[in-house]
């Protein structure tokens, strides 16, 4: 089984790209708890990436926001 890459995925209100922040190990689990009250609250959050480095995101200009699998594989957004 391959290791997995666990991943802050970003689409900003601006549109354009999504930014991609591989995470801390430490970092997944709080953060797949409390990711939909930053959205609905737009807060600003800092994020520790797994290079530990940390990354403030002001949630108030994403327009969606998912944790995802980088070495996840044939993946349709939406479909498992």
């Amino acid at each position: 089984m391959a290791e997995q890459t666990p991943a802050l995925v970003l689409h900003l209100v601006s549109g354009g790209e999504p930014l991609l922040f591989t995470l801390h190990p430490d970092e997944v689990d709080e953060l797949r708890a409390r990711l939909h009250l930053h959205l609905e609250h737009g807060s600003v959050h800092t994020v520790r990436t797994a290079e530990d480095r940390s990354v403030v995101v002001n949630f108030a200009h994403v327009a969606a926001a998912y944790l995802d699998d980088l070495h996840r594989q044939g993946k349709v957004f939406g479909l498992h």
